[in-house]
């Protein structure tokens, strides 16, 4: 008689049938490993609520884990409780052990420093920097860019299934066409090697891999920036050629902003911070700037307007009236 799957499979199996980002898979097995073997490998079907706060708050009080990570293990966790082992739990309780998220302001660069950051990256990391600034886009987004989403004639850079899953639109910057342009020349030249040598064949999601079986070939769903090797596909074992990976970029940033001289913490999404507060600057309706960035509520764009270098939202200090 064949064995049940363990629960980890189980897991793993419900959260790629509901399409589940492979990060947030990884992210969701580790923290329910770590629920259980800080229980003592107890089976989470005989815990409960309790063990739930036990384990929130060695995270917070041991381990010093920020709430946003606290809260991290917490969606994990009722993942298995209501996907898998289908067990309600008291939503009270669970509001009552909910961290909360202190609001900071977001870093942002003045348009010299973006400069200056910008003049320490060469080829394709620092196109990477400008259509992160040029475009609000967040990292990942930038690296998941897919060739079709982006329309030179329309100048515009089509998001799909950034955050929230959603998709939108936005500008794709004149300054930025020529070098993107070549750029993606050299890029076809290499999906067309990787064709010749038996790959070429790219990641799709599964019900678009099911309904058009060739288009992980085709030149349009390649992405825009490519790994310089081939890999294996973690969940597959496919061999193909993934986009470039986010600690190129990250590492790439935080040298350049160490080497411009630049004090600040300066990291991918600093580029997104500076780009909706220097929308905002130059005047541009604070919707539309909503509307670029891809958020759902307004408030979220609303913090742009606390860091505007308007010496305190355009009141001037009393020690400048003198």
């Amino acid at each position: 008689m064949a064995q049940p799957p363990k629960l980890l499979d189980q897991v793993r199996e419900l959260l790629r049938i509901k399409h589940y980002a492979l990060r947030t898979e990884e992210a969701y097995i580790d923290w329910i490993r770590r629920f259980i073997l800080f229980h003592n490998k107890r089976h989470p079907r005989d815990m409960g609520t309790p063990e739930i706060r036990a384990f929130l708050a060695h995270l917070a009080t041991e381990e010093n884990v920020a709430a946003s990570t606290q809260n991290q293990a917490l969606a994990a966790i009722l993942f298995l409780y209501r996907e898998v082992l289908h067990q309600e739990l008291d939503p009270l309780d669970l509001d009552a052990i909910r961290a909360q998220k202190p609001k900071r302001l977001p870093t942002v660069l003045t348009r010299a420093e973006v400069q200056k950051v910008l003049a320490q990256l060469t080829g394709e990391h620092l196109l990477m920097a400008r259509l992160l600034y040029g475009s609000g886009l967040r990292l990942m987004e930038c690296l998941r860019l897919r060739v079709k989403d982006v329309d030179f004639e329309l100048r515009q850079i089509t998001v799909r299934e950034g955050k929230g899953d959603q998709d939108r639109v936005t500008m794709l910057p004149q300054a930025i066409i020529p070098a993107l342009q070549e750029h993606l020349v050299h890029v076809r030249a290499l999906h067309q090697q990787d064709l010749q040598n038996g790959y070429g064949c790219v990641y799709l999601p599964d019900a678009l891999a099911r309904k058009y079986p060739n288009a992980c070939t085709e030149w349009g769903w390649q992405y825009v920036f490519p790994s310089d090797r081939i890999s294996k596909d973690p969940r597959g074992g496919e061999l193909r050629r993934h986009h470039v990976h986010e600690s190129s970029l990250q590492k790439a940033i935080r040298a350049a902003a160490q080497a411009a001289g630049i004090v600040k913490p300066v990291s991918p999404h600093t580029f997104r911070h500076s780009f909706a507060t220097h929308l905002l600057e130059a005047g541009y309706d604070i919707r539309t700037v909503q509307e670029l960035l891809g958020h759902k509520d307004v408030k979220t764009t609303m913090i742009y307007t606390h860091v505007l270098n308007r010496g305190g939202l355009a009141v001037r200090s009393p020690l400048d009236l003198e």
